[in-house]
């Protein structure tokens, strides 16, 4: 902890020199956020963030450094250097080079082809959209065709997504029918050109449509949970039989190869939104006693359709979300098809200084939700105050269910510079 304070003073006062000497432009916001839960009425999350943004742009080169700093409960620190990259200019075609965030994907608050950076889900899905996504050492080249792109990525050291500890309220504690131990000695994906992720986006925009097709040969961000039983005999019966004893759990990354692609349409006044993936070699868990390591390998489609649109200052906004594996295997602990959808509502008031909006994500198989609703009020260009609340209900078996006692109520006062 101690280190990370220094590394960021020292970048704060490096800061100031720099800003001093050169025409380096240096932007970011201070932020405190403070959420209560309903049921207990503790402080679920204490948090004060420092976000800074250093860039330095010339006609053939640029520079981007995004440090962060996050202070939880007082006492914890968690410094991140969030993105860390260099920019090429050439005639037709650019380089970024270093820790970068890739976006890619037409959808709203869901990951179908938006999947190069990884997520940050130590606290769920709760954080702003650019904070959630890991940034990614990598290589991304553009190479630009009149109104279209190529865009090529390498990523030579692989990311994971990253989980909440065993001590978060985030953290869902999974149920073993036996005695459990983990063995870690294959969760980790060695740097080498043989395990480097490459991916591939050719996107085009015409009077009618804006549209891209994707690929990728990844690493799953997630590991398969390889599953060995052990057994023991059972001396009180007669003939004696074997009996589960424990289980170890060996959490390992595999290959998956994803192809897909989105588009997004205006007609009439409406926004049509659309984007699909085909994902193949996806390990799923089986709760088969005669598959091995119980897990099975298939194939799936994740798809969604949106919808946006305005009636008078009202912007409204939905999606249909669904999974489906193929060729499906009974015993599967995931659905065969798996239903979702979001609704957006917002409303900017008071010459668009306050604003109101409700977002919802609506579990249609796993018959749940997590709603949230949310106002804010600009005081200035610099200064914010938002005031919300993240509501779950539902099944707790669900997605969004399960974090019921989780359900709280916060505040965020912002200051931009």
């Amino acid at each position: 902890m101690r280190t990370n304070v220094i590394i960021f003073m020292l970048l704060i006062t490096a800061s100031f020199y720099t800003k001093a000497q050169e025409k380096v432009d240096i932007s970011g916001f201070a932020r405190t956020y403070e959420g209560v839960t309903v049921d207990s009425g503790n402080f679920a999350i204490v948090q004060q963030t420092l976000n800074l943004n250093f860039e330095k742009r010339g006609e053939k080169v640029a520079f981007k450094a995004n440090p962060m700093l996050y202070l939880y409960n007082a006492d914890s620190i968690n410094f991140t250097m969030r993105e860390i990259y260099a920019d090429m200019y050439f005639k037709n075609f650019d380089l970024r080079i270093g820790k970068q965030q890739i976006v890619w994907g037409k959808a709203d608050g869901v990951f179908i082809t938006d999947i190069v950076s990884p997520l940050n889900l130590t606290e769920f899905l709760l954080p702003d959209f650019d904070e959630i996504r890991t940034g990614v050492t990598a290589l991304k080249f553009d190479y630009y065709i009149g109104n279209s792109t190529l865009e090529l990525i390498a990523i030579p050291q692989f990311t994971p997504t990253t989980r909440p500890d065993a001590n978060s309220i985030w953290y869902i504690q999974p149920e073993f029918p036996a005695p459990t131990a983990f063995d870690w000695s294959k969760s980790k994906i060695k740097p080498s050109l043989e395990n480097t992720e490459v991916f591939g986006r050719w996107s085009a925009m015409t009077s009618k449509v804006d549209f891209d097709l994707m690929g990728g040969y990844t690493w799953d961000d997630n590991p398969t949970m390889h599953v060995q039983k052990n057994f023991g005999m059972d001396t009180t019966t007669t003939p004696p039989h074997p009996i589960l004893t424990d289980l170890t759990i060996t959490p390992e990354h595999h290959r998956l190869t994803v192809a897909g692609g989105s588009f997004s349409s205006e007609i009439k006044g409406f926004i049509l939104r659309g984007e699909a993936a085909y994902y193949n070699g996806k390990y799923f868990q089986t709760e088969d006693p005669m598959v091995e390591d119980a897990i099975i390998k298939k194939d799936y489609i994740n798809y969604v359709v949106g919808l946006d649109f305005s009636i008078g200052s009202v912007k409204l906004s939905g999606q249909f979300i669904q999974k489906y594996i193929l060729d499906y295997s009974d015993g599967m602990i995931d659905d065969e098809i798996n239903n979702m959808a979001t609704a957006l509502i917002h409303y900017d008031m008071l010459r668009e200084t306050l604003h109101l909006e409700l977002f919802s994500y609506i579990g249609l198989t796993g018959e749940d939700a997590l709603i949230r609703p949310k106002i804010s009020y600009d005081f200035d260009d610099s200064f914010n105050i938002l005031i919300g609340a993240n509501i779950f209900v539902g099944d707790r078996a669900g997605q969004f269910g399960q974090y019921q006692d989780n359900t709280m109520a916060y505040m965020k006062i912002k200051y931009n510079f």
